[in-house]
């Protein structure tokens, strides 16, 4: 399923392993993060493992970093299993910046 609101910016969501993966490409912000945001309170409902793979976007905002906080807090609570795909330079500073890059569940690739 991709949704496409914005020309710039585009949200795949697919089965890749037994997880689903949200794979937004674009700009990750206050103007798209509603989308994002949606897929992954859709899919979380019914997964055990959700992966969200940030390697697609050229742009993150502290809007960004507050939906993968609130995704983490919810996986920790909920049950389920949170990854995260490291995004470029520019968005993996965002995480430095914050002093959270080794607290969250990054991984490799899509599958874990």
């Amino acid at each position: 399923m991709a949704l496409d609101s914005d020309p710039d910016f585009t949200l795949d969501v697919r089965h890749d392993g037994g997880a689903i993966v949200v794979a937004p490409k674009g700009e990750l912000d206050i103007s798209t993060v509603p989308q994002v945001e949606q897929a992954l309170r859709q899919v979380g409902r019914t997964v055990e493992a959700v992966t969200l793979d940030l390697s697609g976007l050229s742009f993150m905002d502290t809007s960004g970093l507050r939906l993968v906080l609130e995704e983490d807090r919810r996986a920790r609570t909920g049950g389920h299993t949170l990854r995260l795909v490291p995004g470029s330079p520019h968005v993996q500073r965002v995480f430095e910046l914050a002093g959270i890059l080794d607290r969250l569940p990054f991984v490799s690739t899509p599958a874990g």
